[in-house]
Formats: structure tokens, sequence, C-alpha cells
């Protein structure tokens, strides 16, 4: 797999073929849909009129100004750490016929950061000290708070895609440090590691665990827990609006979803994952603010962009994008609408054009992610568009935006539909948008059995951050790390020496 971020690999192609392939309904991860194919249809349907079309109303969301909203500009990243944690196809790229037989999805579709632990101590050993069993590799010789790396600069990590810019890959950094500062505290705490793995199944704790691996587990799940309550009580306020995210509480967490996520429906849906949860791309701002030293830089500057050893001059305090207790002046993520940042109007790892059903899209449109999103769309991935996910989620309809009817579109792709219904909501996603990621997240939350859902009565832990009465945050979590990770046993020997 090449490194690109929002490339239109294999894995569009992969959620193509798997939406009406019988042959993956067996296996233990795959995509789906919600909704039903929406093709493009129409007397004397133009594939370059359309493409032309769509070009010209995507090109008016440009906006080189940096608006804020209420939400920490940390959080944008957060999501992409999410996304990557419950899906990946790594094999070949699209435009090659696939058969999703044959294609793995390298994440599992529940939020238990194999991006981070990949399969384990055993099954992914070049992750974890051989001295100090549990341990995670953290930092480098010549970065102590970079990604470790091997002897030609790639991150040693669960998934590759977590080093793609500076801010994801000290987001993972710091979860790789929750976890041996954790480990640090099990190895410690008798009463810890017993509480930590208070529920887990008696078959998994009598039969299969050996008494010298219970600090790693307990460790893992308190790690995964926190990480799990931040996504329900953290992400998912900051982005939805509160009323569709209460709504969809009640229904998930009551054990009444609606009816589209009943049943056999895709755990990952193309809805979700190509068009929904893709809402992130209109919180980036053009510049952030990562430190005193560096001050604010592009997320395409050369010291931004990743897959390369950092140098610490750019590495992150995380106080400038996140709420810290004490501190102030954090800066925030753009409101969802359908204005966004000029930045990713120029995406530099784009290095050709695109081909759909015989039509072709240029290299100077292919380079713009978000002409990118609604061409996977129509052409790949043939999505309801926002009417029709309306009306099967029983929801007020928005009309097609002016931008759009007045070049002869009349159904919203379903992402710029999610845009511009989140308008209607104070720049949080509404009754569509909201549904379809919050309705997502909580439910792998609520199908997995060992999830923070299922441990009634628990709550962050004042070891890491929370204060006594409960109260906790991502911003609290990380300025716990930021203040503890040099504080390891172990620290200097599980940096990497390159």
């Amino acid at each position: 797999m090449t490194q690109q971020s929002h490339g239109m690999s294999n894995y569009e192609s992969f959620l193509k073929e798997t939406m009406t392939a019988e042959a993956i309904i067996d296996r233990p991860q795959n995509f789906g849909r919600l909704g039903f194919p929406n093709p493009i249809t129409g007397a004397g349907f133009n594939p370059q009129k359309v493409i032309d079309s769509f070009g010209a109303a995507l090109d008016e969301m440009r906006d080189t100004s940096d608006p804020q909203s209420d939400v920490e500009a940390g959080m944008t990243f957060f999501g992409q750490f999410i996304d990557h944690d419950i899906t990946l196809d790594a094999t070949s790229a699209i435009g090659s016929a696939i058969d999703p037989a044959t294609i793995r999805n390298v994440r599992t579709p529940a939020l238990e950061l194999d991006s981070v632990y990949g399969a384990g101590p055993e099954a992914s050993p070049f992750m974890y000290s051989k001295n100090h069993p549990g341990y995670l590799y953290y930092g480098r010789a010549g970065n102590a708070h970079d990604l470790p790396r091997n002897h030609e600069g790639t991150a040693v990590i669960g998934d590759h895609r977590n080093d793609e810019n500076s801010l994801i890959s000290q987001l993972h950094s710091a979860f790789i440090a929750f976890h041996n500062i954790a480990l640090d505290h099990a190895h410690g705490d008798a009463a810890m590691v017993a509480h930590a793995l208070e529920g887990v199944r008696s078959k998994i704790t009598d039969d299969a665990m050996k008494p010298e691996e219970k600090p790693f587990e307990a460790a893992r799940r308190i790690v995964r827990h926190h990480y799990q309550w931040l996504v329900l009580n953290d992400f998912l306020p900051a982005f939805v609006d509160p009323k569709v995210l209460k709504s969809v509480n009640e229904a998930f967490l009551g054990g009444e979803p609606p009816k589209l996520f009943q049943g056999a429906a895709a755990l990952i849906s193309v809805e979700f994952a190509v068009s929904a949860f893709r809402f992130g791309h209109a919180t980036v701002q053009n510049k952030y603010r990562i430190n005193d030293t560096v001050g604010e830089i592009g997320l395409f500057d050369p010291g931004f962009r990743g897959f390369k050893p950092r140098d610490e001059q750019f590495n992150i305090d995380f106080a400038n994008v996140f709420d810290f207790t004490g501190s102030s002046g954090h800066q925030c993520a753009r409101p969802i609408s359908r204005k966004l940042a000029a930045s990713i109007y120029d995406l530099p790892f784009v290095g050709e054009g695109i081909s759909f059903d015989g039509a072709v899209i240029p290299l100077e449109m292919a380079r713009k992610l978000p002409h990118r999103n609604v061409f996977r769309d129509r052409f790949a991935l043939h999505v309801n568009s926002g009417q029709q996910m309306a009306r099967l989620l029983k929801v007020k309809e928005l009309g097609a935006p002016k931008e759009l009817t007045s070049r002869g579109i009349s159904k919203t792709p379903l992402w710029y539909y999610c845009l511009h219904e989140a308008e209607q909501h104070g720049g949080k996603l509404g009754p569509v948008g909201g549904t379809l990621v919050a309705g997502t997240l909580v439910r792998l939350l609520v199908e997995d059995p060992e999830s923070v859902v299922h441990q009634h009565g628990w709550r962050p832990m004042q070891q890491f951050g929370a204060t006594a009465s409960g109260q906790f945050s991502l911003g609290r979590l990380l300025q716990f790390v930021q203040a503890n990770r040099d504080g390891v046993s172990v620290k200097d020997e599980l940096r990497t020496p390159h």
C-alpha cells in the first residue's frame, strides 16, 4: 500500500465488491450498506458533465480563513485515530478486479485499539520489548517522543497510517505512553490488576491467562476502557448535535436501535465509512499552532507531514490543541459546514488523475480532497444520497442546496449532505450524519461484550487524570500523559536505536 492518507485505494474497491458479494457473508470483518445502491441515472447521462458540475460546486467550498468552533482542534485527529482503529485494507489499488474473499480488513470492527496493540505480544512481537515483557516500544534515540522506528525510519506500530502527520503520530505515541504508564501501575498494584480484570469472561481468565500475563492484560484493558469512554463521552458530544446524540444513546444503549442498524446490518457501512465519518475533513484548519518554537504550520508542510522520523522541534505541545486544566488559548476545529480549509484542495501525495466508468478526472481535480470524496461516492460506490438516507432514517429531509440545483443536481451526495445538515445544527452533525456516526460507534461498543458500556459502574480512574468526581476528557488524559511519560520505569530501554 502506498503512503497515501486519503488516496483512492483498494479500500473503496473492496467496499464496492463486498456490498453485493455473497462470499463475504461468513467473514468476521465485512463491509456493507445500510441503504441501497444509488447509481447515477437519467436520460442522456454524461459522466464528464457530472464531473464538471460537481467540480464547480465543490470549488466553492474552498475557504482560506480559519473559523473556530467550540471543539478542540486536536479532536479532528482523534477522529482520524478512531477511523484507523476500525478499518484498513492494505493490498491493491482501485481500478483492478478484486475478489473480496481474498481481501482482509486488517482492522477489526471494534474500538479495541488493535492499531496500537497489534495482535498482542505473542503475535506482534516487533512492537514489544523483549527485555521488559508487555511494554510497547516508545520513542527513538533521536527523539524520545517520536514513534518507535526501524533502521529505515518506518514507524514500528500497528497501523502505519498513524504516522501520516505529526498530530496523529503523537496521539498514537500518547496511547503507547499511556499503556506503559498503566503497566508500571499494574506491576505495583495487584488490587488494580484484579479490579481491571473484573468482568472478563472466566474462561479467558482461568484457562488462557498466565499469572505473569495479567499485568499486561490489565493495562491493556484499562487503556481500552478509557479510550472507549472518551469516544462515547468526549468525541461524540464534540461533533454531534446533543439532541441527536441523546436519541442515539437511548436507542442503542436501550436495545432499540433504528431498524437500519438491527440484526445482520453491516457493522461498518459505506454510508458511515465513505460518507458520514469523513465529516472530519470539514473541521481541518489551514494552520496549526503546534508548539512555541515552530508556531503555526500547515497540514502538508514538511515539518507536519509524516512517514519519516520527526525532529524534536516539531514535537507537539498538546495544550495548543486540547483543553488542559490551568491552561487557555488552545486552538479549535472548524465548525462542520460546507466551507473547507484551502489546505485540503491540494493533496501533495496524489500524482495522477482518476478514471471511473470511462470518465476521467484530471490530476488538478484529483488532488482536491472534497472532489475525491464526492466522486468516490457517485462513481465508485453509489452511496445513498442524503435525501434517501433521511427517508430511511425517518428524519427531516433537506433539499439539495442552490450550488447543486443550479447545476442540475437534485440529490445531495451523502458526505456533502452531512455538512449541509450540520449548518442547521450549530456546526454539529444532525439527524442523518449524527445518527450514522454516533449509531455506528455506539453499536460497536454494544456489540462488544467486553466494552466499557457493559462494565456497569465503570468510571475513569484518578490514577490516570480523572477527578474524584469522575470528570475526564481527552485533554485531561493527554495532560496526564505529557506529565508522566518520562517517568516510566524502563523508558530509556524502550526507545529504538534509529
